[in-house]
């Protein structure tokens, strides 16, 4: 028989270890968790997107006021006569992007795909009879390539239907009624795409999807039928991402990849646009949802130009390689997802500087970051990493398990060289990747990382030096 002071003990260490699953549960439950294809989209690091549309083939340069308002008289001057997206899409790759996105309608209405329920679409041209479909054309040529295809739908502008800030203007019955028909055609774009191309990696909404009980189209559901594995960028009901708060392909240090709101910024607006948008571009720490930053920028923004849309004489415009070197540790190095914006001319070719730019970009990272001198991984809060004899540091990098959320808080990086450990740097969020570019590289002997605070276990899945 068990003696009563034993059944006491045995009760304790029973109430004990049922407390700490408790915790170790709870611990879990609050560190929000990734789904697979917001793994995909960090790790993927570095996207783009491809900006088309009727204005690139009137010689002008592009007014957004002006294109928002005023329809494109003559929609056949849209005429490409070397379209070849396998040559866009092989630059993108030569550039490192790992998915890629195409503006299948934007302020003009125009549609670049064979469409049934928006007749202002590819169908109408001349050029091949009405019968091309560039998003099909950009879709085997991502597949060809092994980059995921995305698409970015338009539907807050469209001046061709007078739709500003997706609305239809007046209050009138007739008003009324073209609003639910834009509603049922924007809805049946999102049909068409989400089940004509295959599966695609995200669908991006322009200025977002607005809300479905307002003036917004419900696309969601749609998306949600179709395309279950599709990431959805965004409305006022969900986010798989959010945008870095600004067009600079950067976001400050730290950005975290939680947030407060389930939508991230259709929603909530005079929350998430205060101080220059300073929530969209941290993030949350203490946020519920996973919902890691978007840095974009064009790769003709250089030294005052900003075109997401090809322009004539806009060459010397493209960003210059260290530029773009500087641009991925200030997004990928701080825990957000790099998208380029590219611009293929009107004869249907990404323009050939472009095209070096990327492929010399490309390979600048590799070449920074294909070997390291050394590396390590563990789930210590301590990890020391011996660097070889002679070595120079230049760079440091730090990865979490993002499948198991982010959870390191503080931490710190130190150098051992001349017998003791000096600080190199202090910092809070790690996520899928933390670069530090040391100001000034050093032999250091050995790098030690160690986690100061941290929500569960630490999970790092790589130190290592460059």
């Amino acid at each position: 028989m068990i003696k009563s002071n034993q059944m006491n003990i045995l009760t304790k260490l029973l109430i004990i270890s049922f407390t700490l699953l408790v915790m170790a549960w709870s611990s879990k439950a609050q560190i929000p968790l990734p789904s697979p294809e917001q793994i995909s989209w960090q790790e993927a690091e570095i996207g783009v997107v491809f900006h088309y549309d009727l204005h690139v083939f009137d010689g002008e340069k592009y007014k957004q006021a002006k294109n928002r308002i005023v329809p494109i008289a003559d929609y056949n001057i849209f005429n490409p006569q070397k379209l070849d997206t396998d040559q866009w899409i092989s630059s993108a790759k030569a550039a490192g992007a790992k998915f890629a996105v195409l503006t299948v309608t934007h302020e003009t209405g125009f549609a670049l795909y064979q469409s049934d329920v928006n007749p202002y679409s590819l169908k109408a041209l001349k050029w091949k009879n009405g019968q091309g479909d560039i998003l099909a054309n950009f879709v085997k040529s991502c597949r060809k390539y092994g980059v995921k295809p995305g698409v970015y739908v338009g539907i807050r502008w469209n001046a061709r239907l007078g739709i500003y800030d997706f609305r239809v203007q007046g209050d009138d019955e007739f008003a009324k009624n073209r609003q639910q028909a834009y509603k049922k055609m924007c809805e049946g774009m999102v049909e068409e795409v989400t089940t004509h191309y295959g599966d695609l990696f995200m669908i991006w909404f322009d200025g977002g999807a607005s809300d479905p009980k307002t003036y917004g189209a419900d696309v969601l559901p749609i998306v949600e039928k179709n395309q279950p594995k599709c990431l959805f960028y965004h409305n006022a009901q969900r986010a798989d991402f959010r945008w870095g708060g600004s067009e600079t392909g950067t976001v400050p240090y730290p950005s975290w990849a939680t947030f407060s709101y389930r939508s991230s910024h259709a929603a909530n607006i005079e929350q998430v646009s205060k101080d220059d948008f300073l929530l969209l571009k941290r993030g949350d720490p203490k946020g519920t949802y996973y919902m890691p930053a978007m840095s974009d920028a064009p790769l003709r923004g250089y030294n005052g130009r900003h075109e997401w849309f090809w322009e004539p004489g806009d060459e010397a415009h493209i960003y210059p390689v260290q530029k773009l070197v500087d641009m991925y540790h200030g997004s990928v190095g701080h825990n957000s997802t790099l998208i380029l914006g590219l611009t293929p001319g009107p004869n249907g070719l990404l323009p050939q500087a472009d095209v070096d730019t990327l492929a010399a970009f490309g390979k600048k990272i590799n070449e920074l970051y294909n070997k390291p001198i050394a590396s390590a991984s563990g789930n210590l809060h301590k990890i020391e990493l011996a660097v070889p004899p002679g070595k120079i540091i230049e760079r440091i990098v730090v990865q979490e398990d993002i499948s198991n959320g982010q959870r390191v808080e503080v931490f710190a990086i130190e150098g051992f060289k001349a017998g003791k450990w000096e600080t190199i740097f202090t910092g809070s969020s790690i996520g899928h990747k933390y670069i530090n570019v040391l100001p000034n590289p050093t032999a250091y002997k050995k790098i030690r990382l160690t986690i100061k605070a941290c929500q569960g276990k630490p999970m790092i899945k790589k130190l290592a030096v460059y």
